[in-house]
């Protein structure tokens, strides 16, 4: 083998290590009652699904509550994983989205006229 197919067998080899070691996106899930807040009792009747995707340092969210339409929200998360962002609901009303994502923890807390607790994200 000559030194420049040497070189580009190593090139490529190195190209293609890098794009397997890219890592796929990572989906998470959660469905679950709401906990009561204050002035409100009806909490634990409503279900919510929240899905969260993670690619890298994005994080994508969808939650839906039984019931009510689908909602959106984009962030990114910090170095150690925890995010903050909120979530638009509709004539003006927001939801707040707190949580962590890591290797060692997954959990999202909705946090609004009710709070849902996804303390343990599934993975998908």
């Amino acid at each position: 083998m000559t030194r420049i197919a040497a070189i580009a067998a190593g090139t490529l080899t190195a190209l293609l290590f890098a794009a397997t070691a890219q890592a796929e996106p990572v989906l998470y899930s959660w469905t679950g009652p709401g906990i009561n807040t204050q002035g409100s009792t009806k909490c634990p009747g409503y279900k919510m699904t929240i899905d969260i995707t993670v690619d890298g340092d994005s994080i994508k969210g969808r939650f839906q509550q039984e019931g009510r339409p689908e909602r959106h929200f984009e962030t990114k998360r910090d170095p150690k994983g925890m995010i903050k962002t909120k979530a638009e609901l509709g004539q003006g009303n927001t939801i707040e989205v707190i949580g962590t994502i890591n290797d060692k923890e997954q959990k999202i807390l909705l946090d609004g006229y009710c709070k849902f607790d996804a303390a343990k994200l599934t993975k998908k």
